[in-house]
Formats: structure tokens, C-alpha cells, sequence
């Protein structure tokens, strides 16, 4: 089966999933954030296949997402964020916070984030960077961007998107 290469579309989105959209690579760059940074600790916390761990890690590598750094002479080596990589964690937060209210249940969220500058715990929280208001879905229009394929500039908001047939 022939996979779809979403990075090849003038969209975010796509290019994102593309990078991370197959479902092992977001629990891989979970666990490696926390700390488990090798194969076989990696492979004992998600219980994937030997197989599939390889090919993930490749491609996260290969994405520049995660780094290989040598530990032993056999050689085996550890894996760990890149710049990259350790923004691409950012929106693990943000998915965590969407399973946080609408998944964990009465049970609660499974992890807390506690901020180191405040000490407080909290959750991640979208704000505008130029006025630090919320910026959520209904908070903003979208425009065109430079990499936009195809499409004159015109203003457009959420409301105002349309698929081709006109829904």
C-alpha cells in the first residue's frame, strides 16, 4: 500500500502529519522527552515491534526531528529531541490538553505539568504573542499566507471557508 506524501502540500497541517501523523511517532517523541532515550527502553514502554521501532525512529531521524548519539562501542546509540523535535513537543502538549478534558475521565488527566519558572501546576494554554489573549479556533481569521498554492490573497474567516462543492 502506497502512502500519501503529505508533505508535498502547501499546507501545515499535512506537512506536519507527514512528519508525525503515523501513530507511533508521537508516543516515540513523548517517551524520548522524558527521558527514555534508548532502543530497548523505548521498545519496553510503547510495546512495538522491533521492526516498526526501527522504522520509526529512521524517519524521525531522517526528519530531523530526533538525533542518534552513540553510547556503547557495540555501537548502540540513544536517541534525543532536536530543536526541532523538542518544538514538535509543544503540540503534544496542546493534544494533551484536548485528551485531558475530553478523554481522562473521572479519573483525571494521567500526568500534570508543573511550570519550573512559577512552580505552579498548569495546563498549556494558546495565546496571541503580540497582545497575550487567547487564541483558540473562534479567536481568529484566516489569511493567505506567502506559500499559499494557487489562491489569490483575499481575507477569509473560518466561517467563510467552503469546500468545492460549495458546503
Amino acid at each position: 500500500m502506497q502512502r500519501t506524501n503529505f508533505g508535498a502540500m502547501a499546507c501545515s497541517i499535512a506537512r506536519t502529519l507527514d512528519v508525525i501523523g503515523e501513530p507511533w511517532s508521537p508516543l516515540i517523541l513523548r517517551d524520548v522527552w522524558v527521558g527514555m532515550t534508548r532502543f530497548d527502553q523505548l521498545q519496553a514502554d510503547l510495546g512495538i515491534s522491533r521492526k516498526v521501532l526501527t522504522e520509526r525512529l529512521a524517519h524521525l531521524v531522517g526528519q530531523g526531528v530526533l538525533e542518534r548519539r552513540p553510547y556503547d562501542a557495540r555501537p548502540r546509540y540513544e536517541y534525543h529531541l532536536t530543536a526541532k523535535g523538542t518544538e514538535l513537543v509543544d503540540l503534544l502538549m496542546v493534544m494533551t490538553r484536548w485528551g485531558d478534558r475530553w478523554l481522562a475521565g473521572e479519573a483525571g488527566p494521567p500526568v500534570l505539568y508543573r511550570h519550573r519558572a512559577c512552580g505552579e501546576i498548569g495546563t498549556v494554554d494558546l495565546r496571541c504573542p503580540h497582545c497575550g489573549a487567547p487564541m483558540h479556533a473562534g479567536d481568529i481569521d484566516l489569511l493567505p499566507g506567502p506559500g499559499a498554492s494557487g489562491r489569490p490573497p483575499q481575507e477569509t474567516s473560518p466561517a467563510d471557508v467552503t469546500d468545492e462543492a460549495g458546503t
